[in-house]
């Protein structure tokens, strides 16, 4: 196919999502033969039909590459920029977003979510490259992902970030000045990314999807203000608000400390999505009554975190009784489970992960205890993966890991194929940090061709289900559930 073909074929998808309209159509062409360095048009064929968008780039690309307009150095840069011209802009973004609103919400972000995809900003090759599946665990089927989605930089390209002068603008990847923006050195490219501006309590943030997606139209709201996250009456607020405007996705946050935070503390954010988490399908471990709240039924989570979920038809009476367990939890210890509110050094170490969803018409929110005390048995966090499980997961447990879906290290797709050859006895290049858990394995039970990947596999969700054992602050044993019951007296005081 002819480069002329292509480029048309690229100027054809721009018309048919509403990039540009047919009498744009020769100014798009040109800019975009500008962008590539050609100088001339030759006629090609009316297409039949609008082709892939993903197909077309790949062809342009391939294009670019052969006549040196980019290199490894700066090829992020330029696909967004070119994929940037089948982008609609961002007010057309918002007013085909909100104009489908009014057919329903669904309508809207299924359109939103499309364009995503459609324009490469959700990066669905990528992410189809994660190796996923599930683990039966006595909690129900947790979700297991070995994250390959990102691709790693180019060592020429690091270096040359090195040399780029860094700057203050925009102030993180979270900030609503991204929309739009070329890339600097280790600053990513979002030339055709889009922000769909939404107002939570009179406060205005942006919702967008998140380029590696972790989980179906995985979706961060971040606000316009660059300040650092918090959990409070304000955030359960604007958890619950924001169902009320899709109340077909989740919403959560990640607890607003470290250790037990998530990896970019200094932006407010939530993340949202379709997926159906495993600890949103969890059952009740044991119902119990938050007094002061008669119109907020409540529950233990059978889960290995600590989680009270709470649900009300009224959303000031389920943001008021969230706000009222975070603020006890924030004071309360029990120094036999370790639980410490606050140190000598007058630092407080509690707080809340939450997820909020609708369930039977109902307002629900999981709140999962956190605390990030260190000690001298458990440098790394009390209640963190312990070392003996940090060869699989030693990153902090999220948002998305409490709800039951792991985020894996890439290095794992290669070691674990070293692990199963130790199992069979073949030659092998095993990591030593897997090698006591290899031999324990060995130890109990019997590996064959046939079954040593599935029984690998197993033995990492079994890990998992040990990590989120180790991050709950009320351990799912006797005395921990003696604990948890006992907070819940703490709380109806």
């Amino acid at each position: 196919m002819s480069i002329y073909q292509t480029i048309q074929d690229f100027v054809n998808i721009a018309i048919d999502n509403g990039t540009v309209e047919i009498t744009d159509e020769i100014y798009l062409r040109n800019k975009v033969l500008q962008f590539l360095g050609i100088h001339d048009w030759k006629k090609v064929q009316k297409a039949k039909r609008i082709r892939k968008s993903l197909k077309v780039m790949d062809e342009l690309l391939a294009y670019a590459e052969q006549n040196l307009l980019f290199d490894v150095t700066n090829a992020e840069f330029f696909e967004s920029e070119l994929m940037n011209f089948i982008t609609p802009i961002p007010s057309k973004v918002n007013k085909a977003f909100w104009n489908l609103y009014r057919r329903g919400p669904e309508e809207a972000t299924n359109y939103f979510y499309h364009l995503a995809k459609q324009v490469n900003q959700v990066k669905t090759r990528d992410i189809a490259k994660n190796i996923e599946f599930v683990y039966a665990s006595k909690y129900g089927d947790l979700q297991i992902t070995i994250n390959l989605s990102k691709p790693e930089k180019d060592p020429k390209a690091i270096a040359a970030a090195k040399l780029v002068t860094q700057t203050s603008y925009p102030a993180c990847q979270l900030c609503i000045e991204n929309e739009g923006f070329y890339g600097v050195g280790s600053k990513p490219a979002r030339s055709n990314h889009r922000i769909v501006n939404i107002e939570l309590n009179g406060e205005f943030w942006g919702f967008q999807y998140s380029p590696y997606a972790y989980f179906d139209e995985h979706a961060i709201v971040l606000n316009h203000e660059h300040h650092p996250m918090v959990i409070d009456h304000q955030a359960f607020s604007n958890l619950l608000s924001f169902l009320d405007l899709f109340p077909q996705y989740m919403i959560g946050s990640n607890a607003d400390l470290p250790i037990v935070g998530g990896s970019i503390l200094t932006h407010d954010h939530y993340q949202a999505g379709k997926n159906g988490f495993p600890m949103a399908k969890a059952n009740f471990r044991e119902l119990v009554q938050l007094t002061k709240f008669p119109n907020v039924s409540a529950g233990i989570v059978n889960w290995p975190m600590s989680v009270l979920r709470l649900r009300s038809h009224s959303k000031i009476d389920l943001t008021e009784a969230s706000d009222y367990i975070l603020k006890l939890w924030k004071e309360y210890s029990d120094t036999s489970l370790n639980i410490v509110a606050k140190t000598s050094d007058g630092v407080l170490h509690h707080t809340i992960t939450p997820i909020a969803r609708m369930h039977d018409g109902q307002y629900e929110i999981d709140l999962v205890l956190r605390d990030n005390n260190v000690n001298e048995q458990f440098p790394d966090g009390i209640f963190h993966p312990h070392e003996e499980f940090q060869h699989i997961k030693k990153e902090n447990i999220g948002l998305i890991e409490v709800m039951g879906l792991a985020i894996l290290p890439a290095r794992l797709k290669t070691e674990l194929v070293e692990v199963e050859k130790y199992l069979l006895n073949e030659d092998n290049l095993i990591d030593d940090i897997h090698k006591p858990w290899a031999d324990k394995l060995k130890a109990t039970k019997k590996f064959t061709i046939e079954d040593v990947h599935t029984k690998v596999e197993e033995a990492v969700g079994e890990v998992f289900t040990n990590v989120l054992q180790d991050a709950g602050v009320f351990k799912d044993d006797e005395m921990g559930r003696i604990g948890f019951l006992k907070f819940i007296d703490f709380l109806n005081r």
